[in-house]
């Protein structure tokens, strides 16, 4: 499976950006894809996923209410609307794929076994 993702840049606080990524290859029965994202010295975190099956979602604190991510089934695609940006939103963020991902491991890196290349979202202040 491959990822590849697009969307990303340098936007003012209060800005919106638009993240997309697309799974292509190997079809997965049970698509569950996700962002995470990287803050420069900072661990990985959970961002937003979405289950291709039944669209169950899950965000991350600090995003929700700010965040929506979507999904369309037949492009195998996911995007990721960011709205009312703030600098502590600046990261590498990274989408990730996995299969038959249970509920409860939605947010964690380790559940998901594909990872795109990281697209820089700076927001400046």
């Amino acid at each position: 499976v491959q990822l590849q993702a697009s969307g990303g840049g340098l936007v003012q606080t209060g800005g919106s950006l638009r993240l997309s990524c697309t799974a292509s290859g190997r079809t997965l029965s049970s698509l569950t894809m996700g962002w995470f994202r990287q803050p420069s010295g900072r661990e990985r975190e959970f961002v937003a996923a979405i289950r291709f099956s039944g669209g169950t979602m899950r965000y991350a604190e600090p995003v929700k209410g700010r965040f929506s991510i979507s999904r369309d089934n037949a492009k195998n695609t996911v995007v990721l609307q960011m709205n009312d940006l703030k600098p502590e939103d600046t990261a590498v963020y990274y989408c990730a794929a996995g299969n038959t991902i249970i509920l409860s491991a939605m947010t964690s890196g380790e559940a998901y076994g594909y990872w795109g290349p990281g697209t820089q979202v700076t927001v400046s202040s």
